[in-house]
């Protein structure tokens, strides 16, 4: 038994080792640089992530309530419709005298309350999906926010600068960063954006939803577009001589 729940552990995501490695990373953050923004939005996703779980259970479990209140609709719908055609089309059909058009006109009653009634019951059928849809749409675009956060905190730190030796302008903050600092400040950007991306995961794991497949998916190219970029500059800055490893490049935290 252990071994098949070990087994299966490590097929979904766990929300609670998620959590461990932000908290890790955010701790990481700040006692490197300990006056760095990036440690903030660290923090903010851990903010999000007290309530991650506890929502994406909520659009996995099924709402019986309404699922309830659906099914007492459609029955009401039902009996609205028979009530108004159901002694009409009788009087018609056991009538002698009745005519071959109001035959027809019969047919297309019951037609009509048919197609109404297709109309209702998807709409009803769909209804809890819709609004389990919403709230995870707006769990997912509330990532794709944080993550274009940590895009504007790597944005500056930007490999040429360093290499070409620019000289900081009286506008720009006193705040040396050697090639390590800055390797290890893009390898942060880079592990939060990575975080971003399982969290958004996460949301689509017991949510069979098309769209909000593409919406984790979207997320997840997001992310992974970002995380290119900075490994480009990670790649460049290890191409660096040995000089230029030990010059420092003010930066903007």
């Amino acid at each position: 038994m252990e071994t098949k729940q070990g087994s299966w552990s490590y097929r979904k995501l766990d929300v609670r080792s998620i959590k461990k490695t932000n908290q890790r990373l955010t701790s990481r953050i700040r006692e490197r640089f300990p006056e760095a923004n990036l440690g903030d939005v660290s923090a903010e996703l851990n903010t999000i992530l007290e309530n991650l779980k506890e929502r994406a259970e909520w659009i996995a479990r099924p709402n019986w309530w309404l699922r309830a209140l659906c099914a007492v609709a459609v029955l009401f719908i039902i009996a609205v419709i028979l009530y108004f055609t159901y002694q009409p089309i009788l009087n018609i059909f056991t009538s002698a005298e009745a005519k071959g058009g109001e035959y027809i006109q019969a047919v297309e009653a019951v037609l009509s309350g048919l197609f109404l009634l297709g109309l209702v019951l998807i709409f009803l059928a769909t209804l809890e999906q819709r609004f389990k849809r919403i709230r995870a749409l707006e769990a997912i675009h509330e990532l794709r926010a944080i993550a274009h956060v940590v895009d504007m905190h790597q944005l500056t730190k930007d490999p040429s600068y360093f290499l070409d030796k620019a000289e900081s302008t009286l506008s720009s903050p006193k705040r040396p960063m050697d090639w390590f600092e800055l390797v290890r400040y893009l390898n942060y950007c880079s592990e939060l954006l990575a975080i971003i991306g399982k969290l958004a995961a996460f949301y689509a794991q017991n949510h069979e939803d098309p769209i909000v497949y593409d919406a984790v998916n979207d997320v997840e190219n997001l992310t992974n577009d970002l995380a290119r970029k900075i490994w480009q500059k990670i790649a460049v800055l290890h191409g660096c001589s040995v000089e230029e490893k030990h010059r420092r490049y003010n930066a903007d935290f």
